[in-house]
């Protein structure tokens, strides 16, 4: 963390002054940013979809031997099929995939061409693999949000069956359990903390990274539930030390000082609607109906936040229901990932 004050504490965003990337995308959920400005994001399609600043994008599909049929209702698109969510750049920039429709960790070059890295854990269903993370050893972690297969009877507040893993020698081993809906996981500067987000859990915990792999004991970072609504899903770290991110379905983006302290910038939900799915959720039976009468705003079902730009100081947000990427000058420049200094070869 700076010595300088905390330049969060004083931000904030006007919606109007926001601008956008892309168009037509499906479910960008996840995005990656690259140096030269390029940024990559999910696509319900099979892929990604590489977006420029110049206007022009194209979607890359992958090449598997299996072939998804594309779904017709909204809910079935978030529901079957491949659904390519979190991201991230393998050391020679390949792009690992963590398959929510799939369920398993694939490996996609820049042209397509994709394999399945693993789909078990110990001869069993490894269940909804959400995200990938890889840290500056080259380790792997993925999460698993639950192991039920359709995730929406997974949207309860005392079901605890999500779990971390790491791809070591071509399998999966699990390191964590015990958590409400595994989603994104982030490590800090020195790489001392894993940072999970728990979205029916409500708030962000984190375990000390031990020098073999092997993760601490589990606590909150922050505040013990994130408020009206708390569904986090993406963040990631700024250069100071706040962690961003966002809640999906009350499309809220936020950041936690790290002091522990909770800043809301954006508040988009609709207070009726997420009152209502606030209800359900807590009364164990949230349906199709009310979950999906959810999103709005500027990136419906807010869920993921990744700083880019050659200064790392411009943020994006990705989103599950948007079909553009928003972005906003940031007050402070982002942590820069791995794959940010990676030299391929």
């Amino acid at each position: 963390m700076s010595s300088m004050s905390n330049l969060i504490l004083d931000f904030g965003i006007d919606p109007s002054m926001l601008k956008f990337l892309g168009e037509g995308l499906q479910r960008p959920e996840c995005i990656l940013a690259e140096q030269d400005g390029t940024l990559w994001t999910a696509d319900s399609r099979g892929g990604v979809v590489r977006l420029r600043h110049d206007g022009t994008q194209e979607i890359v599909t992958q090449r598997i031997s299996e072939h998804f049929e594309s779904a017709e209702s909204e809910a079935s698109r978030y529901l079957t099929g491949t659904l390519p969510n979190g991201l991230a750049f393998a050391r020679n920039g390949d792009i690992l995939i963590s398959n929510f429709g799939t369920d398993r960790l694939e490996i996609m070059s820049r042209s397509g061409e994709s394999k399945v890295l693993a789909d078990s854990i110990d001869g069993e269903a490894i269940g909804k693999v959400n995200f990938v993370l890889r840290d500056s050893q080259d380790r792997i972690w993925i999460t698993i949000s639950t192991k039920i297969k359709n995730w929406m009877h997974a949207l309860k507040p005392d079901l605890d069956d999500g779990y971390i893993a790491r791809y070591v020698d071509g399998k999966f081993r699990i390191v964590a359990s015990g958590f409400h809906f595994t989603n994104e996981i982030r490590m800090d500067a020195k790489e001392e903390y894993l940072y999970v987000a728990e979205t029916t859990g409500g708030c962000i915990s984190r375990m000390k990274v031990r020098e073999d792999g092997s993760l601490g004991d589990r606590e909150v970072f922050g505040p013990s539930s994130l408020g009206a609504g708390a569904w986090p899903d993406g963040i990631a770290f700024d250069s100071y030390g706040n962690l961003w991110g966002t809640c999906v379905y009350s499309d809220k983006l936020w950041a936690i000082t790290p002091q522990g302290d909770l800043r809301v910038f954006l508040d988009e939900g609709d207070p009726v609607k997420v009152k209502a799915l606030e209800e359900q959720f807590f009364a164990g039976s949230v349906t199709e109906e009310v979950l999906f009468a959810t999103g709005r705003g500027v990136a419906p079902w807010m869920a993921s936040v990744t700083f880019g730009g050659a200064d790392l100081q411009t943020l994006y947000v990705g989103s599950l229901k948007g079909t553009r990427v928003p972005y906003l000058r940031a007050p402070i420049p982002g942590l820069p990932m791995v794959h940010w200094n990676d030299r391929r070869v």
